[in-house]
C-alpha cells in the first residue's frame, strides 16, 4: 500500500456503482479513509468484497446529505476530498422525456452534485488537501443521440464545477471534473440497443475510439486520485476529458 493519501478522509457518492467503487478501492489503497456514500450497501456489482465504509446516503434528499456528512464529522472530525460520482442516465430525446425524469436525472447528477458540495464545504475549508471531483462526461461537450436530459446534466455539472473553482479557490478548494467516455459499466451497456448482440455491441463501441478499446472503471479511478493528490495542487477549475480520442474525431462511417 502507498500513503499518497496517508491521514486524508474521503466520500465518494455512488460508491457502490461501477466506477464508484474503483474509485473506492484506489483511494482506501492510497491510505486514505473512504466513504462509500451511496443508498445501498449491496451497489450494482455484485458480491464482490467492497472498499470503504458504507454510508447510508441520497444525494437528492438535503436532510440525508446532512447526517451523511455529520457521520464523516463525527467519525474524522476532517474532511479532505469529495468525488460525486452518483450518476443515472434516460435514454430519450426531449419530446419523450416525462417532467418527472427530467426532473429526477436532475436531481441526481445536478442537485446530487450541489448538496454534496455545499455541505462537505465547511469540513473541506480545514482540509488543507481539499479536493471535490465531479463526474461529468464528455456528453457535456457533444450528444449522443436520445439523452438529452442526460447530455444537459453534464453540461450543467461542468459549469458548477468551474464556478466552485473559481469561489472556493481562495480557500484552498480545488474542484475538477472528470469527463469519461464510454466506460465499462452497467449503464453503458444499458445503452446498447435492444436486439443486439452485447458481443457486437461491445466491439463496435471499441471500433468507435481512437484507441479501439473503452474505458474501465479503473481508468477514472487512476484519475481521480491523480486529481485528489498533492501532485495536482495546481489544477483546478477544468474538465478533464478521459475518452480514448473519441471525442477527437468526427463519426466513422464503415464501408
Amino acid at each position: 500500500m502507498t500513503t499518497a493519501l496517508e491521514g486524508r478522509v474521503a466520500i465518494v457518492t455512488g460508491g457502490r456503482g461501477g466506477a464508484g467503487r474503483a474509485v473506492c478501492e484506489r483511494l482506501e489503497r492510497e491510505g486514505a479513509r473512504v466513504y462509500a456514500a451511496d443508498l445501498s450497501n449491496e451497489g450494482t456489482m455484485g458480491d464482490a468484497p467492497a472498499a470503504g465504509e458504507f454510508v447510508p446516503f441520497d444525494v437528492t434528499d438535503e436532510a440525508a446529505v446532512i447526517d451523511g456528512i455529520a457521520t464523516i464529522n463525527q467519525d474524522c472530525g476532517r474532511l479532505d476530498i469529495v468525488v460525486n460520482a452518483a450518476g443515472i442516465e434516460i435514454e430519450k430525446t426531449v419530446e419523450e422525456t416525462t417532467l418527472d425524469e427530467w426532473n429526477r436525472i436532475f436531481a441526481i447528477n445536478v442537485t446530487g452534485t450541489y448538496l454534496t458540495s455545499k455541505h462537505a464545504l465547511p469540513l473541506l475549508r480545514g482540509s488543507g488537501h481539499a479536493s471535490i471531483i465531479n463526474f461529468g462526461s464528455y456528453d457535456g461537450y457533444i450528444a449522443d443521440p436520445k439523452l438529452a436530459a442526460y447530455c444537459a446534466t453534464k453540461g450543467a455539472v461542468h459549469m458548477i464545477t468551474k464556478a466552485m473553482a473559481v469561489d472556493h479557490g481562495p480557500e484552498g478548494i480545488r474542484v475538477n471534473a472528470i469527463c469519461p467516455g464510454y466506460i465499462d459499466t452497467p449503464m453503458l451497456e444499458q445503452f446498447y440497443p435492444d436486439g443486439v448482440d452485447p458481443a457486437e455491441a461491445r466491439a463496435e463501441a471499441e471500433f468507435v475510439h481512437p484507441l479501439r478499446t473503452i474505458g474501465t472503471p479503473t481508468d477514472m479511478a487512476n484519475l481521480v486520485f491523480w486529481l485528489a493528490s498533492d501532485e495536482a495542487r495546481y489544477a483546478t477549475g477544468q474538465l478533464w476529458v478521459l475518452d480514448g480520442g473519441l471525442s477527437a474525431q468526427i463519426q466513422q462511417m464503415r464501408f
